[in-house]
């Protein structure tokens, strides 16, 4: 059975997360498709997560999380069924990505110094702003060999590696933590309660339920809404049937 899993944020900060990590998805994604659409797609995605990243202090938030990763392996450390080999590559990980976030004080700072991503970085801000009369020297770079433009999409999300493994570490310890369970939802409304350390809930369904959920709520309790799919009406409706599905608070 083929399902889709959604999650929700439970606070800011897993949602910062979450969107950094899709950006940076659909920015490697555009990078090795090469068409000329891939090219545009990714300066706009890489523009956006700059924006992002300028408004936010990611850093700090992951340091945090990393701190605190150290902290619960070295309790497990102390269990006797352990894989003490995994567990020391994990930490050796850990300490890696802290020193290096430590050093990188403003991350993507250093694209502001780019002379062609500063030349184009405005007139993405418009709509369709990406057209060979608005920046004809992107579409000269765009017809370059595909060597030279992989070479420099390279460099440039070379300034996210630290980051983008760090979020990679952080989101997939919050994920595991969560253990997907079979639940029913009557008349497509769940209402759930979060632990102490619930940031994230994970919601797994099968597409040919013809629905998909929607979650309001907070750190301490939330509700799940299960809403009909329609591409023709403006507003979905929720559906007004009993619906079993799997869920993981993490």
């Amino acid at each position: 059975m083929s399902t889709t899993v959604y999650e929700f944020p439970l606070n800011e900060k897993v949602r910062n997360y979450l969107r950094i990590e899709q950006l940076l998805k659909q920015i490697d994604s555009s990078a090795h498709s090469g068409t000329p659409t891939a090219n545009v797609h990714f300066f706009e995605d890489l523009f956006t997560l700059l924006d992002l990243l300028e408004r936010l202090d990611i850093r700090s938030d992951v340091i945090k999380d990393i701190d605190a990763h150290e902290r619960n392996l070295l309790h497990w450390s102390q269990h006797p069924n352990i894989n003490n080999d995994a567990l020391q590559l994990t930490l050796k990980k850990i300490i890696q990505l802290r020193e290096a976030l430590k050093l990188n004080k403003r991350i993507g700072s250093d694209l502001k110094d780019d002379p062609f991503l500063a030349t184009i970085r405005q007139r993405f801000a418009i709509p369709g702003g990406a057209c060979a009369f608005d920046l004809p020297n992107l579409h000269y770079w765009m017809s370059l060999g595909e060597a030279t433009r992989e070479k420099s999409q390279a460099t440039w999300r070379e300034s996210f590696t630290v980051i983008d493994e760090a979020i990679n570490l952080t989101l997939s310890f919050l994920r595991e933590r969560g253990r997907f369970k079979s639940v029913s939802a009557a008349k497509g409304f769940f209402p759930g309660l979060a632990d102490e350390r619930g940031e994230l809930v994970r919601v797994k369904l099968d597409p040919a339920t013809g629905c998909y959920p929607t979650l309001s709520g907070n750190k301490y309790r939330y509700a799940l809404r299960f809403m009909n799919f329609s591409q023709t009406e403006v507003s979905s409706k929720p559906i007004d049937t009993d619906i079993t599905f799997e869920i993981a608070s993490c």
